[in-house]
């Protein structure tokens, strides 16, 4: 079973993360496919651009509570986004949540449809979005970010733009990115490779200090009483225990 569709025009490479059934969820599998894809891309000196979007309504529901990928694989998943030699843009008509938003931190330019929704509902199952701040802390707006990571709570694109984890929302979402695709098809390969190195050297700084402390506070909390309390009352879709 495929979970990324490839496909390709004039020198942008589009991979469509699509398992539908679960939304899109970062399964152990999905995670795999995505970096073998990213990895071809990137050797590909007939890719000039790669655009990551989604079949379904939802770009990415977060990490697969049942076949969830080790802490270390989405680490490097994310570190590979950031230092391929291509631009890597996000398009989103639909809904992120949780792990997804750390796939669109880690792009280097992210567009969405006015009507996609966001949500960092970590804390609502017990967890906290540890691996994904990663790629997330260095880019984006920190008061804002705190009461999206505090409340769990749904926003809209335009407040996702003013925080910082998107580039541009619009009605439509691919008129938006025709003038930013074809200025990336108008710029020299190697200039864009050395100016994304110019571009990414904070956030790759923020990986080589916290990753490891990252992904052991992710593994505990993800293995806590409350993460399986949280866990549990989400698949049975009621509140967990803790709901005051």
């Amino acid at each position: 079973m495929t979970l990324i569709v490839r496909t390709r025009a004039r020198a942008v490479e589009t991979l469509s993360l699509d398992s539908p059934h679960n939304r899109n969820a970062l399964s152990a599998a999905l995670v795999g496919e995505l970096a073998d894809a990213l990895t071809d891309a990137g050797k590909d000196p007939g890719v000039r651009a790669v655009v990551l979007t989604h079949t379904g309504n939802t770009f990415s529901a977060g990490a697969d509570l049942k076949d969830p990928p080790p802490p270390e694989a989405l680490v490097a998943l994310l570190r590979q986004i950031i230092e391929l030699p291509k631009p890597v843009v996000a398009r989103v008509t639909g809904h992120v949540r949780a792990g997804g938003l750390g796939l669109l931190a880690a792009c280097d330019i992210a567009a969405a449809a006015t009507d996609a929704t966001f949500a960092f509902t970590e804390v609502r199952i017990g967890v906290a979005p540890a691996v994904i701040s990663l790629p997330l802390l260095p880019r984006t707006n920190p008061r804002a970010l705190a009461r999206h990571y505090l409340t769990g709570e749904r926003f809209g694109a335009a407040q996702a733009q003013a925080t910082g984890l998107l580039t541009t929302c619009a009605d439509d979402v691919d008129a938006a990115l025709d003038p930013i695709l074809e200025g990336l098809r108008r710029s020299a390969p190697d200039a864009l490779a050395e100016t994304k190195r110019l571009l990414t050297a904070r956030v790759l700084e923020a990986f080589d200090r916290d990753a490891a402390d990252l992904t052991a506070l992710s593994a505990r909390l993800f293995s806590s009483p409350q993460a399986r309390e949280g866990m549990t009352a989400f698949l049975e879709r009621r509140d967990p225990a803790w709901v005051v």
